[in-house]
């Protein structure tokens, strides 16, 4: 691997746990626990598009194991762990099609990180109250997913041109 790769990749991981951290300050809807806007994803997004999936999936990982040591705890990590294994997979299958750009992608990671976290909250709480949570926390993945996935195309943007003219 490449020192510029593995530099990215550690940049990525490193971003990704300052944007979660950032993301935990900010209270969406107080009653509702769980939804949240997904502002580590971007960094997840980057990963998918311009690296490999072993290292996107490494990114995820050390993303989740690092945020549950630092800032939360196992039950949180759980969810984020289930989250984050359906979310990349669903984005790195949807990626293989070149034709599909980062906004529909990343609609679907955050509805598949949703799901994760509902299957977990299904065996933890019961099906009851996720009867309850679901349908709040797919439509709330379903907005912050689109909002992430324009944001990243913006960023996608500048990045792209940024090395054009680097490289000109």
């Amino acid at each position: 691997m490449k020192i510029r790769t593995l530099t990215k990749a550690a940049l990525l991981c490193a971003a990704a746990l300052i944007l979660g951290w950032i993301d935990s300050m900010i209270p969406l809807v107080p009653s509702v626990p769980g939804i949240k806007l997904g502002l580590s994803n971007l960094a997840l997004l980057y990963a998918v598009f311009y690296l490999s999936p072993l290292l996107t999936v490494l990114i995820m990982l050390a993303k989740v194991g690092l945020s549950a040591l630092l800032f939360g705890n196992a039950v949180g990590a759980l969810y984020a762990l289930a989250g984050g294994i359906l979310s990349v997979s669903v984005m790195l299958l949807l990626h293989q099609n070149r034709k599909i750009s980062v906004i529909p992608i990343s609609m679907f990671g955050g509805i598949f990180h949703i799901l994760g976290q509902i299957a977990v909250g299904t065996v933890l709480l019961g099906i009851r109250p996720m009867l309850v949570y679901a349908p709040w926390l797919l439509v709330s993945g379903l907005i912050t997913g689109t909002l992430l996935g324009v944001c990243a195309r913006g960023v996608f943007y500048g990045v792209e041109r940024f090395e054009e003219r680097r490289n000109a």
